[in-house]
């Protein structure tokens, strides 16, 4: 694999293959030495045009832990904030020899565009209102997770799952990639939204659509919420955030109508009491903070995978 630009690239054995070593990664976090050599000599350089915490921590932690040189660059205090352009900045970076870059950037479609510039490897960590794959691998790892924790263990057949993708699903790139990756790996993907907050075009997406979020929650081995993200809204998509929360937040009562082994994800940041109530996210079925774990395994996995680890086959995992 030379990059991650999309969750619609990925087979369903390659999906596999990323989270089955992502759990294998899993294992360096509880160790007390955090450090593998699969990558070693190997440079990443983590550019973000966006502002990201958890995403980018997430990414040089797994870089480091898997001993690459990583190098954070942001858009401001960079040569982008003196007007130089993606292609120039990408390119000035690939000669100076990386060997990968994790790019966000509040263009969709950015990151591709920079593949075909560059020499090294590019992942996607966010690409405007257009996919964040990276995001998709982890929430596939917790559901997983989840999956095999039951009773009756998981059979790996995902087509008897349903995940209700609910909230604010125009502003969302993370419901793209989601919505790509589980229908590779066979589930139902269900999507919920008020009206004005379905993107264009979303009934031709491999994927349900309702505004009903109660018609649809008892039925539903995942609920995943998503963040309603007020910073690209320039009008009124609902009324007031509390008519939000009354009909597609995940209050106390909705979390009650739940089947008792269906999990509760949000990619973050949680907006307590508008995308779901406290007692929610903190309920024994959320799988919050096993999501922010998943994400340094997968991204562990997905470096590891770009940058020719695989073919090393030293791991020491």
């Amino acid at each position: 694999m030379k990059h991650l630009l999309s969750a619609a690239d990925l087979s369903r054995s390659e999906i596999d293959s990323i989270l089955d070593l992502a759990e294998e990664m899993a294992d360096v976090q509880r160790r007390p030495i955090k450090k593998l050599p699969t990558l070693r000599g190997r440079t990443v350089v983590n550019l973000f045009f966006e502002d990201s915490t958890r995403t980018r921590s997430s990414f040089e932690i797994a870089g480091k832990w898997l001993s690459a040189d990583v190098i954070n660059v942001s858009a401001k205090g960079s040569s982008v904030s003196k007007g130089e352009s993606l292609r120039d900045t990408v390119q000035v970076i690939d000669a100076m020899g990386v060997d990968g870059m994790v790019i966000r950037h509040s263009a969709s479609g950015a990151p591709a565009q920079a593949a075909g510039w560059i020499r090294g490897s590019v992942v996607n960590a966010g690409d405007g209102t257009h996919e964040h794959p990276t995001q998709a691998l982890l929430d596939a790892l917790s559901m997983r997770r989840h999956f095999r924790s039951l009773r009756g263990g998981f059979d790996e057949d995902w087509s008897g799952k349903t995940v209700a993708i609910t909230g604010d699903l125009t502003h969302s790139r993370v419901v793209r990639s989601n919505v790509l990756l589980l229908r590779t790996l066979g589930a139902k993907v269900v999507l919920v939204a008020p009206p004005t907050l379905l993107p264009s075009g979303v009934t031709t997406w491999p994927a349900e659509v309702s505004t009903d979020f109660d018609a649809v929650l008892g039925e539903v081995d995942v609920a995943m919420m998503l963040r309603v993200q007020r910073e690209r809204m320039s009008g009124g998509y609902f009324p007031t955030p509390r008519e939000y929360t009354i009909g597609y937040g995940l209050t106390t009562d909705r979390l009650a109508k739940l089947r008792p082994d269906a999990a509760i994800l949000h990619p973050g940041p949680v907006n307590r009491g508008l995308e779901m109530a406290a007692d929610a996210a903190d309920a024994g079925a959320s799988r919050i903070l096993d999501q922010v774990a998943a994400g340094v395994a997968v991204r562990m996995s997905v470096l590891y995978h770009v940058l020719g680890g695989a073919d090393d086959k030293e791991t020491n995992a």
